[in-house]
C-alpha cells in the first residue's frame, strides 16, 4: 500500500502540535521557521534537541530528511538519515516514528538500511555540556 504525501505531512503536523505544550524555546522557534518554509533554520534549531534524545523532534528531523527540507537533496543519504532519526524516536516509544521507519525501510536498499541501523546503534545522546 502506497503512503501519500498527505499522510506524511499529517504525521509532521500532528507531531508538531503534540509537542507544543511540552517544549518551548528552540522547538517553538523551529516550528515557526518550519511553518514559514525556512526548513534550514528549523533543522538548525531542532538538531540539538534531537541529539539530546527528544523523540518528537527526532521524528520531525526524520521527516525533514525524508522530504529533503533544509538539507541537501540527496535521496540516498536522506533516506539513511531519515531512517536513523525515525529509528531513534521509535526506540523512545514514538509510534508514528516506528510506522515511518518501517515504511521507509521498504524503499531502501539493503546497504542503506544497514548504514541507517549502524548510525542509530552508534548514536549517543548529547547533553548540554557537549557543545
Amino acid at each position: 500500500m502506497k503512503r501519500s504525501t498527505k499522510s506524511l505531512l499529517a504525521t509532521l503536523v500532528v507531531s508538531l502540535s503534540l509537542a507544543a505544550p511540552v517544549l518551548a524555546g528552540p522547538f517553538e522557534d523551529g516550528r515557526a521557521a518550519y511553518n514559514r518554509g525556512d526548513y534550514a533554520t528549523a533543522l538548525r534549531l531542532w538538531l540539538p534537541l534531537a541529539e539530546q534524545g527528544d523523540a518528537i523532534v527526532q521524528l520531525n528531523l526524520g521527516l525533514l530528511y525524508y522530504w529533503g527540507h533544509g538539507v541537501l537533496q540527496d535521496s540516498v543519504q536522506n533516506y539513511v538519515e531519515a531512517h536513523k532519526w525515525f529509528n531513534l524516536a521509535a526506540a523512545r516509544g514514538n509510534l508514528s516514528a516506528a510506522d515511518n521507519r518501517d515504511w521507509l525501510a521498504k524503499k531502501m536498499t539493503p546497504d542503506q538500511l544497514a548504514e541507517a541501523q549502524r548510525l542509530a546503534r552508534e548514536w549517543k545522546p548529547r547533553n548540554d555540556q557537549d557543545g
